[in-house]
């Protein structure tokens, strides 16, 4: 059976987490060493300007730091204070989440429906209704809709009653996560009732609080990590530093009580952590523009401004004569190791991908069906849309975070202040 360990380490200033699946890093994520996190932090905006030829309004939630919001976006605002007219418009100050990370230069997004994370369910803000995981099973998502109506605070009527503008009562909904299949009621309702207390929290803050104010700041990266591991992706949570333990620790024994029993101090001086698992070995390859694979090919990954093009080659490969049925083999195990590729790397937005070209119509269908069933074990969203007539890929996934590459390398400074 392979060993699944969850990795928190300090290295070059930074916190690293490695999801190790035996010896293979399948996940990689780097964070400074700082007290404010941006991601996931609720603040009372202000909106700057709107830009109706691009469908959006920029908001400040700190004065310099201007965040995108889609006028799309905009279904179920709760504004604190608002003009005379009821679109929006500059001046108005309203209730915003970040919802993604400076990305290439970009500004942070926000959102007005914000989310409140927990292991095995989210606590969406706007529109009540409830959703589950498509990985759940239907006889699942039955089960936990049926939960969900028969919480108590979903039915409470002073869930909304903050006093707001006219039609902006908040109302909330929820989404089963993946980890919720197969969770016992007390610990499901346990969480939704911290949830609650949370959202309850913040709507009453937000009608005294003044413009700029955070309602919500987020705990550091690593630690918010750790509620979306999958039950079945990590056994044990391990790290080699005393003051990490115990941040994990106290983190663990607030938010996810019943995963305290997996972290662990690794303890062994002879042995450092680092070098029994190869972590800065796996870095490195995860920084490198060619990726081999075992049959002799090889990847090649370029991100770009606005989009990743990953380019797989024959390379080494010696398959005889039958060259269908070799490269076949090779894009088969391509297809594997870039979807490894992508959430390794934390490649988002669209990503185009030259496989070998093949004549045969049956092995591209075989070859597109096993990427798609590869691409959705990832946790974030990841969509394979269609191998084009120059028999090229498309693949788009989900922008949260900042690529590996950008967090651990930097980027220039385009003057733009980070929320």
């Amino acid at each position: 059976m392979t060993e699944k360990n969850y990795l928190i380490t300090r290295m070059n200033g930074r916190v690293f987490s490695f999801l190790l699946h035996g010896q293979q890093a399948v996940e990689i994520h780097c964070d400074e060493e700082q007290a404010d996190y941006a991601l996931g932090n609720i603040y009372i905006g202000k909106i700057r300007n709107i830009a109706k030829n691009i469908g959006a309004a920029f908001v400040e939630v700190a004065p310099g730091a201007v965040c995108h919001l889609s006028l799309n976006d905009i279904r179920h605002p709760v504004f604190t204070k608002k003009g005379s007219s009821r679109l929006p418009q500059a001046g108005d100050e309203l209730v915003v989440q970040i919802s993604r990370e400076s990305i290439k230069g970009k500004h942070p997004s926000v959102t007005t429906e914000f989310t409140l994370h927990g292991k095995y369910v989210l606590l969406m803000s706007g529109e009540p209704c409830v959703r589950a995981s498509s990985k759940l099973s239907r006889e699942e998502k039955q089960r936990l809709t049926q939960l969900a109506d028969a919480f108590p605070a979903a039915r409470d009527s002073d869930a909304g009653q903050a006093a707001f503008s006219e039609g902006t009562q908040p109302d909330f909904g929820w989404l089963f996560r993946t980890n919720a299949g197969g969770a016992a009621e007390p610990l499901l309702y346990g969480e939704m009732e911290l949830l609650y207390a949370r959202y309850r929290q913040i709507m009453e803050q937000a009608r005294h609080r003044t413009c700029f104010s955070c309602l919500l700041r987020t705990e550091a990266p690593y630690l918010l990590r750790l509620s979306d591991l999958y039950d079945s992706e990590a056994d044990r949570i391990l790290t080699d530093d005393g003051e990490l333990f115990s941040e994990i620790g106290a983190y663990l024994a607030q938010h996810q009580p019943q995963d305290r029993a997996k972290l662990s101090l690794y303890q062994d001086g002879l042995l450092p952590m680092k070098k029994l698992y190869s972590l800065e070995t796996q870095l490195a390859r995860a920084l490198q523009e060619r990726v081999w694979l075992n049959s002799g090919g090889y990847l090649v990954i370029q991100p770009t401004e606005a989009l990743t093009v990953i380019d797989v080659n024959t390379g080494k490969y010696e398959g005889g004569k039958k060259q269908e049925s070799t490269f076949l083999k090779i894009n088969r195990e391509a297809a594997v190791e870039i979807a490894r590729q992508l959430r390794l790397r934390n490649l988002s937005g669209i990503i185009i991908v030259d496989f070998i070209n093949m004549k045969s119509p049956e092995s591209n269908q075989e070859l597109l069906a096993l990427l798609e069933a590869e691409l959705r074990k990832d946790p974030i969203r990841t969509v394979l849309v269609e191998m084009t007539s120059l028999s090229l890929v498309e693949i788009t996934r989900r922008k949260k975070e900042r690529p590996l590459q950008e967090c651990v390398q930097g980027r220039p400074s385009d003057g733009r202040t980070s929320a």
